[in-house]
């Protein structure tokens, strides 16, 4: 197996100074499955300050708990101390570490897929907790009793349901029934914890698999109820001859293909305003779901504590997604303005699996790819042709007058109206020469 050569060096310096050293967890699970690692992590029997002693730059990131990291030429590399951990008292990290061998480390982790070693210099897979043989069977198994696994890091519920849906792994029923019995134990993990792990689910190939598994297993009712309450949600059928608002969402998520995390929590959140807004008149309608689902979106980002930046940009999304309908039927600059915003690559990207998801249309998709391609970029953001200090050597005074005439005066560019500078001046005075020969007097 291929193993990243600033890892192996990390491994025979720490071996010619007489310490036991492995590749541990996730890489070595990622390599028996043919998946180029990430991370490259070690385990060995050196403490930190012996392997702060053998390299010339390290990070102490958790020295009271055995890690440390090695920054060498190809990367960053946390190394740990072959550690038993004590007793889990606030269902996040152990109270302490203790030494311990390799058979205890393996046994202190979270998943037998996870609790495996491989020595690159003897070539051997070294495999206390049946790891190997749960990856060839394609099994999800919490090591030991999954109960007290689950309960020493509430974390690994959703950490179990995103393992098994981007392998597309089974969960030992064991392991299933814990999660199921200790769904409500997630919400006693930090919020920023959580929305990391989600948005690693969301945006990998298995995203609709860990969704079910979420919805079955309890944990979507507890952190995102909000999603979980689409389940059941009518939708007029003929427009959504999928089903309900839950199929419908699946069927979304299922056509994104590696979408940002903004696309991706946009298209899982697009339409969960239509379980408030659900009503019957002539048929089933969900008036205004897109405004409302955009408040309910920023809600949830704001208490799962993304950035200002990822949350603007989710809420943009899922207030917008129906515009697209109306493209052709805009005005030609409110049109341009529209196909030039900064988010309407991923705009079009959610109308068309939006579309995917239900009726199958991609008209409007389609259109609006026309109409882009037909487009330079000077036409969608044609040069001012004049600034505020042109409209007030023409006698305007300051404010928020100034800012306005030079908003319809590019609505008139992107209209085809304006072209040049001596055509602007000629279209403000027209226009506004009323407000000049004011302020002139």
């Amino acid at each position: 197996m291929r193993v990243d050569p600033g890892a192996l060096g990390v491994l025979n310096t720490l071996r010619e100074a007489g310490f036991r050293a492995l590749l541990a967890g996730g890489c070595v699970r990622d390599m028996l499955m043919g998946i180029e690692p990430k991370d490259w992590d070690i385990a060995t029997d050196a403490g930190p300050e012996q392997v702060e002693g053998l390299f010339s730059r390290t990070l102490p990131v958790g020295a009271h708990f055995g890690i440390c990291v090695v920054l060498a030429k190809g990367g960053q590399y946390e190394v740990a101390r072959f550690r038993r951990d004590g007793p889990y008292g606030d269902g996040r990290r152990p109270t302490h570490v203790e030494p311990a061998d390799e058979c205890a480390d393996a046994q202190r982790r979270d998943f037998t897929i996870n609790g495996l070693f491989y020595d690159p210099f003897l070539n051997e897979i070294i495999d206390y907790v049946g790891g190997r043989n749960d990856i060839e069977r394609g099994v999800i198994r919490a090591i030991g009793d999954p109960h007290a696994r689950f309960g020493e890091d509430y974390l690994r519920l959703l950490r179990c349901v995103r393992f098994a849906a981007r392998f597309g792994f089974s969960i030992e029923e064991p392991t299933r029934s814990a999660l199921s019995a200790l769904a409500e134990g997630i919400e006693s993990i930090a919020a920023e914890r959580v929305e990391d792990e989600l948005t690693r689910m969301l945006t990998d190939p298995g995203a609709v698999r860990g969704l079910e598994l979420m919805m079955d297993s309890g944990l979507l009712r507890v952190i995102l109820p909000e999603v979980a309450q689409l389940r059941g949600v009518e939708q007029p059928p003929e427009f959504h001859p999928e089903g309900d608002v839950w199929t419908h969402l699946l069927l979304v998520m299922g056509q994104l293909d590696h979408p940002t995390p903004e696309l991706a929590w946009a298209a899982l959140l697009h339409d969960i305003g239509k379980e408030p807004t659900f009503e019957v008149r002539d048929r089933i309608r969900f008036n205004r779901h897109d405004v409302v689902g955009a408040k309910m979106a920023e809600a949830i980002c704001r208490r799962l504590r993304m950035s200002n930046a990822r949350t603007e940009r989710i809420v943009e999304l899922v207030a917008q997604h129906m515009r697209i309908r109306n493209a052709p039927d805009m005005r030609e600059s409110t049109r341009r303005r529209f196909l030039r915003q900064d988010c309407f690559s991923q705009l079009l990207e959610l109308h068309r699996a939006d579309c995917m998801g239900c009726h199958g249309k991609l008209d409007l998709h389609e259109y609006c790819k026309a109409q882009l391609a037909l487009l330079s970029e000077e036409q969608l953001r044609p040069p001012r042709l004049l600034g505020g200090r042109d409209l007030l050597e023409l006698g305007l005074k300051p404010g928020p007058l100034v800012g306005r005439i030079l908003d319809r005066l590019e609505e008139a560019q992107l209209e085809g109206n304006v072209e040049s500078r001596d055509q602007a001046l000629a279209w403000v005075c027209s226009r506004y020469g009323a407000s000049f020969k004011t302020v002139g007097n």
